[in-house]
């Protein structure tokens, strides 16, 4: 599988993610091990999790996985933290919750450090000099190589990768940033997409499928055993099953018909592709499923087909967010 240098840094990743979301709740320990052999075998090395996944059961399952399976020297392991399963606050960017988390995620993992570390998401109530402190210090102490943020709108990660630019050698640059994006969400192309362009960060990309939409299972009915029929998902898939998703999963359709492939493997190789990005994280819950979204490596859509699915999904984008010379 083709590499990719993460943001303006040295590291390099597979140019498909494997994620862990369902790991330990609905996908267990043998799919699990069937799923990371498999992408190993493929030549994938991004393997993201977070520590909130299964409430910790995926870094622990994924660290009972490592070296007994597949090498952990072969792995870049990225996890988050920040994300608290805690209805009265939600999110913790605080500096001790967040080196606390991540010592608990070592001891999940079984390692010494991971290779990506991400602040879950923004904490309006921590001071973001704080939280960002905490990348510093799990760098600077060996337990993170390279740090970075996730769900992060425009601003939030314009603000927050200036800062860490502006004391370079003593703050770390962040790598990479996570965030929902396909053809069903292309909501990061107003302002997250530029912010990072502009200062070195690298997108990777949750959701590329379109939590699913976009590989045609939901075009005539909800199969029994997809995420849409689990009654702790189906939540997650419904806001894309309106009339405008069945327009562009559509489009998706005719133009895998017309190249002689899945539906799966039009839409990923387009967000694979798009400017700033470095690797989509594909959620499969099978080996089977990530078979499918593996295959996707030999394929490059021709540039017609890219514009007609770029006009399709095409979000608006309106002043501020648009050039206002076109306006």
């Amino acid at each position: 599988m083709e590499q990719r240098h993460l943001g303006r840094t040295g590291l390099r990743v597979s140019r498909i993610g494997l994620g862990t979301l369902t790991w330990g709740r609905d996908t267990d320990e043998h799919d699990a091990a069937d799923m990371l052999k498999a992408f190993w075998e493929a030549g994938g090395t991004l393997v993201d999790t977070a520590d909130v996944y299964g409430d910790g059961e995926a870094e622990y399952l994924l660290g009972r996985l490592i070296d007994g399976l597949v090498p952990r020297r072969d792995l870049v392991i990225s996890t988050k933290a920040g994300s608290v399963p805690d209805p009265d606050r939600r999110v913790d960017g605080s500096r001790g919750h967040l080196l606390a988390a991540l010592d608990a995620s070592l001891a999940r993992l079984g390692t010494d450090h991971v290779d990506v570390w991400h602040v879950h998401v923004y904490d309006p109530a921590t001071p973001l000099e704080e939280t960002l402190q905490a990348l510093d210090l799990a760098v600077s102490s060996g337990r993170a190589r390279y740090a970075g943020v996730s769900n992060f709108c425009g601003w939030q990660l314009a603000k927050a990768a200036t800062w860490q630019l502006a004391a370079p050698g003593a703050r770390t640059r962040l790598a990479g940033t996570q965030v929902e994006y396909s053809l069903l969400q292309r909501g990061v192309e107003r302002e997250v997409l530029p912010a990072a362009l502009d200062l070195g960060v690298g997108l990777l990309p949750s959701s590329p499928l379109g939590r699913g939409v976009l590989t045609g299972k939901y075009r005539h009915t909800t199969p029994a055993d997809s995420r849409g029929a689990s009654e702790h998902l189906a939540p997650f898939v419904e806001p894309y099953l309106d009339d405008t998703a069945t327009r562009i999963v559509d489009a998706v359709t005719t133009a895998a018909d017309g190249l002689a492939v899945t539906p799966l493997q039009v839409a990923l190789a387009w967000v694979r592709d798009r400017p700033g990005v470095a690797a989509p994280v594909v959620g499969a819950r099978n080996a089977q499923q990530l078979t499918a979204a593996l295959s996707v490596e030999a394929l490059s859509l021709p540039d017609e087909i890219c514009r007609a699915l770029d006009d399709v999904s095409a979000p608006v984008h309106r002043y501020p967010d648009h050039d206002w010379s076109t306006l």
